[in-house]
């Protein structure tokens, strides 16, 4: 339930923000080649100080944790704002698809919330496996963001 429920807040908030920042988050988007660089240097960053990471450093996972989150939600928002804002130019194959990739990045999204906040209440006996499974679903997601990435901007050079 409580997975649930972080769940809900985590797509909302992201929902929010988009809808909030969109003409910000348009301006992130011109560098979208150097961003894409930095968020896989920041991906590989974030997975290996996780592995090193004990239960005893919880606090500082949790805080690159939510940095690299925040970060990735930045792009992600970017990603949506530079699609809305051509919306009106794609033809409905292109806008199928690229429903399916945002929806896509949204449930990749939820689980790595979901993750993320039973790495917050993980006994210190579950943190290997908590951790675990928050890289796989952090790593997940940042492959999603990239493949999408890589379809909308392919569409903008069409």
């Amino acid at each position: 339930m409580k997975t649930s429920i972080l769940s809900r807040v985590a797509v909302s908030a992201m929902l929010a923000a988009l809808f909030g920042i969109a003409a910000q988050s348009v301006s992130l988007a011109a560098d979208s080649t150097a961003s894409a660089d930095q968020i896989r240097q920041q991906t590989a960053d974030l997975l290996h100080s996780l592995q090193s990471y004990g239960a005893g450093q919880r606090d500082e996972a949790l805080s690159k944790s939510k940095a690299a989150l925040a970060n990735l939600d930045q792009r992600i928002q970017a990603l949506e704002a530079d699609l809305f804002a051509h919306w009106d130019e794609m033809d409905q194959a292109a806008r199928e698809q690229a429903h399916a990739s945002l929806q896509a990045l949204r449930e990749q999204r939820t689980r790595v919330a979901e993750w993320y906040g039973s790495m917050q209440s993980s006994s210190a006996d579950a943190w290997g496996h908590i951790r675990e499974g928050f890289s796989q679903a952090y790593q997940a997601l940042n492959e999603a963001w990239e493949k999408s990435e890589q379809e909308f901007r392919s569409r903008d050079r069409k």
